[in-house]
């Protein structure tokens, strides 16, 4: 994914969790920081996402181990739920569980299929 299309996903992203009630905001440099960083926190008064975001005119998307990784150790620290957002062209986003991804042996693997058997529409993961 190109930096100028997932900046547009996380953007698009953020605007549906404000237009729903939540507050979020996209971390910068995340995935370029030493330091653990998804690429949106959200959050009302009962609950915490870390959100790592992604789009892709395929069916598949791999993520690299280190980002799933930082994703999770993020996350407990923060005291915030972890979840990997995917957009497949011309659907909705899909929320998925790092332990719902398929493992490679370098990557994890999110898949349409995974996404509509184990993933949370946006409505479900907000409710």
């Amino acid at each position: 994914m190109s930096k100028v299309k997932g900046s547009k996903a996380e953007r698009e992203l953020q605007k549906i969790f404000w237009q729903n009630g939540w507050a979020c905001l996209r971390t910068a440099g995340s995935g370029s920081s030493s330091h653990p960083a998804p690429d949106l926190l959200a959050g009302n008064k009962i609950r915490r996402l870390a959100v790592e975001c992604k789009a892709t005119k395929s069916i598949s998307k791999y993520l690299t181990k280190e980002e799933i990784g930082q994703l999770i150790e993020f996350a407990q620290v923060f005291g915030a739920e972890p979840w990997v957002a995917i957009r497949f062209d011309r659907d909705n986003w899909y929320f998925i569980s790092p332990e719902d991804l398929k493992e490679t042996n370098n990557n994890y693997l999110a898949s349409l299929e995974i996404a509509k058997n184990k993933g949370l529409l946006f409505e479900e993961v907000i409710n």
